[in-house]
C-alpha cells in the first residue's frame, strides 16, 4: 500500500498583526481527497503534534468536509515519531504559518530526506514549499539546488499584503538555494514536477500538485 504523510504547521500567530493562522484547510483537504481517492493511506504530521492550528476554513467545501471528518486532527505526530521508510511521499501543506515554523524543524527535514533518498516524492503547495528551504540532503546539498520549483510568488505575497509580515519571501529564499523558481500569473494553477519533487504556487494548484504527486507515485 502506497503511504503518504501530509505535513501541517503549527505556528498559529501572523506575525505581529494580532491575526491568526495556521495551515490552509484546502491545502490539506484537497490532497488528502486526491490521495484518498488514488487508493493510499494517508497520514498526517505537524511540527508540534497535537492539534494543529487552521486557516481558511470552508465549512461547505465538500473536500474539507471530508477531511474533517476522516483526518485524525486532534493528536497528529511530530517528525520525531515517525520513519521515513514507512512513507513513500511527503507533501507539504501550505498556510503563511509554515513560513515560521516549518524550516526550522530538522526532524521534519530529516524526515523529508529520507522519504526522498529512498526513493519517495517530496512535494509542497503555496507557501509549503517552506519546507524545503533548509531541507539538505546527507551528502549536505540543499534538495532544491538546481531544481524547478514552484511556490508562493513576490507577486501574490504583495498581492495579499504580506511582504512586510512574513520572516521572509518564499521565493526568495528557495532561490538562494539554488532553486529555480518558475512564478506563474497570481493565483493561477501552477505546478512544477522535477523528478521527484513536485510543487505548487497557490491555494489554486493544490489539487493539481496532489494529481501530479499520485502520477509519479503510480509512474
Amino acid at each position: 500500500m502506497t503511504r503518504v504523510l501530509i505535513a501541517l504547521t503549527s505556528h498559529s500567530e501572523l506575525g505581529d498583526t494580532g491575526r491568526s493562522t495556521g495551515y490552509y484547510a484546502s491545502e490539506a483537504a484537497e490532497p488528502w481527497s486526491v490521495f484518498k481517492d488514488a487508493g493510499f493511506d494517508v497520514d498526517l504530521v505537524s511540527v508540534a503534534g497535537g492539534k494543529p492550528p487552521v486557516d481558511g476554513v470552508d465549512e461547505s467545501d465538500p473536500d474539507q468536509q471530508r477531511f474533517f471528518a476522516e483526518a485524525e486532527l486532534d493528536n497528529t505526530p511530530t517528525a520525531a515519531d515517525l520513519k521515513a521508510t514507512d512513507y513513500d511521499a511527503i507533501f507539504y501543506a501550505g498556510g503563511h504559518g509554515a513560513m515560521w515554523d516549518f524550516p526550522g524543524d530538522e526532524a521534519l527535514a530529516s524526515l523529508a530526506a529520507g522519504i526522498y533518498e529512498n526513493g519517495g516524492v517530496v512535494a509542497a503547495v503555496c507557501h509549503g514549499p517552506a519546507g524545503l528551504v533548509e531541507l539538505r540532503l546527507s551528502d549536505g546539498s540543499y534538495l532544491v539546488d538546481g531544481k524547478n520549483v514552484a511556490g508562493f510568488t513576490n507577486s501574490e505575497e504583495n498581492a495579499v499584503g504580506l511582504t512586510e509580515v512574513v520572516p521572509y519571501l518564499l521565493a526568495d529564499a528557495l532561490t538562494a538555494h539554488g532553486a529555480i523558481h518558475h512564478p506563474a500569473a497570481d493565483f493561477t494553477d501552477q505546478v512544477i514536477t522535477d523528478g521527484r519533487l513536485v510543487t505548487g504556487q497557490n491555494p489554486a494548484s493544490a489539487r493539481s500538485t496532489a494529481a501530479a504527486v499520485t502520477a509519479v507515485l503510480k509512474s
